[in-house]
């Protein structure tokens, strides 16, 4: 007989299932993970620093890079944190965009981690279905912010300007024959919320796809049933959120149990697993991108029914128009002074979060009076998951370790903040 013995194996971090660098030191006898030890800090920002030494309006940008898979979800933490901080109401319409873009990122984080997971594990067309409908929202980003990643769109007091009108068409190019130039562009001829109306009537169709494609593929499920099973009691010990607390039996929302924005009048449901497995995990979040879509129908319809501004009129924080700043003084000032100093914010401290797509973000500010935060830290989901990493992979075999990689959602840009 051939002699086992325990062997130490370095997985990651220039790894592709490892979602980022993340450095797993696995402890193993044979193919059977006896430890699995997590080494993180190997892209290390310290955006919590960084955010300490700027004014409150400039760190927006560094919400994003966070989790660069979630963007405006993180920016909608950052500024409710401000808002409660200084009492402020948001605008109702500025509310309802806020809670569409938070639903179309979930779709957009939900569709990727799809796509990859199902990648890791061996399927490959669900990487390219899933990135086509990415593409679609990834333009609904590009239309109201300019970018496609990184939008900066939310601000304290609401968002930095209204839905446009029209949608950026594709233009005649060598590469694109004059008849797919017309299909292109045939749901682009209307308003962006005609655009997302169109998509939000596609979509449906697309989950059915992917179900069709995973959910009974018993090679799929071969690779998720009872592998990282987590107990519902176990879940809330070790901090999980989101889709992780959920796929284990726990039906714990924010959306729902601590509604912020107008959640509190849209009808939508919590999915909620009861194996707490990688295929319980994946159905809840595939029924989540269901409900995320009757979220955005919900709010296209009443975006439509109501005008209204979408920024608070006080410009000791937030910018006038471009059109008065030329022709007033007073105006001028208020923009200078709001992008060199930016505000303060009154002594105290806040903290909000929000039912981010891998879970609970949340941003503790503490505020000393100053322009800056005298400290800021940020709660990320994907910290708490991977702590749990140890646990979940104990006993499984190494191919195991990818599926629960994909599972936990990881995304390292919030892990090593």
């Amino acid at each position: 007989m051939p002699e086992f013995r325990n062997l130490t194996l370095n997985f990651g971090p220039q790894h592709p299932a490892a979602h980022g660098v993340l450095r797993l030191v696995l402890e193993m006898n044979g193919e059977v993970i006896e430890r699995a030890d997590p080494h993180i800090g190997l892209l290390h920002r310290a955006t919590e620093k960084l955010a300490e030494s700027k004014p409150y309006n400039q760190s927006i940008g560094y919400m994003d890079r966070l989790d660069y898979v979630s963007m405006m979800c993180n920016e909608h933490g950052y500024v409710l944190a401000i808002e409660k901080l200084l009492g402020i109401e948001v605008p109702e319409r500025a509310q309802y965009i806020r809670v569409m873009f938070d639903e179309i990122t979930r779709i957009l984080n939900h569709l990727l981690w799809l796509g990859a997971h199902a990648l890791d594990v061996g399927a490959m067309t669900v990487f390219l279905y899933a990135f086509r409908e990415r593409e679609d929202l990834m333009d609904a980003y590009e239309a109201v912010s300019g970018a496609r990643l990184h939008a900066t769109y939310y601000r304290p007091g609401g968002v930095s300007r209204d839905l446009p009108d029209r949608m950026p068409q594709y233009q005649p190019s060598r590469f694109r024959s004059k008849k797919d130039i017309e299909r292109l562009n045939a749901n682009r001829q209307g308003s962006l919320l005609d655009f997302l109306e169109d998509f939000t009537e596609r979509f449906p169709r697309y989950v059915d796809e992917y179900e069709t494609l995973l959910t009974d593929n018993r090679i799929w499920k071969q690779r998720t049933v009872g592998i990282g099973v987590v107990s519902p009691e176990r879940a809330l010990q070790l901090g999980f959120s989101g889709p992780m607390l959920r796929g284990s039996g726990i039906e714990w929302d924010l959306r729902k149990k601590q509604p912020y924005e107008v959640y509190d009048r849209l009808d939508f449901d919590i999915p909620v697993g009861t194996n707490g497995d990688c295929y319980d995990r994946y159905l809840c979040r595939v029924e989540e991108m269901r409900q995320s879509n009757r979220i955005i129908k919900q709010c296209i319809e009443w975006l439509r029914a109501n005008s209204g501004p979408v920024l608070l009129e006080d410009h000791k924080i937030t910018p006038p128009r471009r059109a008065d700043m030329k022709g007033d003084m007073e105006s001028l000032i208020h923009h200078f002074k709001l992008f060199t100093e930016g505000f303060t914010l009154p002594e105290g401290e806040a903290y909000a979060a929000v039912e981010h797509p891998k879970g609970e973000f949340g941003i503790y500010l503490i505020s000393d009076g100053a322009n800056k935060p005298y400290r800021i830290k940020i709660r990320a989901p994907g910290f708490a998951h991977l702590q749990a990493m140890d646990e979940m992979a104990r006993g499984h075999m190494l191919a195991d370790v990818v599926a629960i990689i994909g599972t936990q959602d990881i995304v390292f840009g919030e892990i090593d903040r």
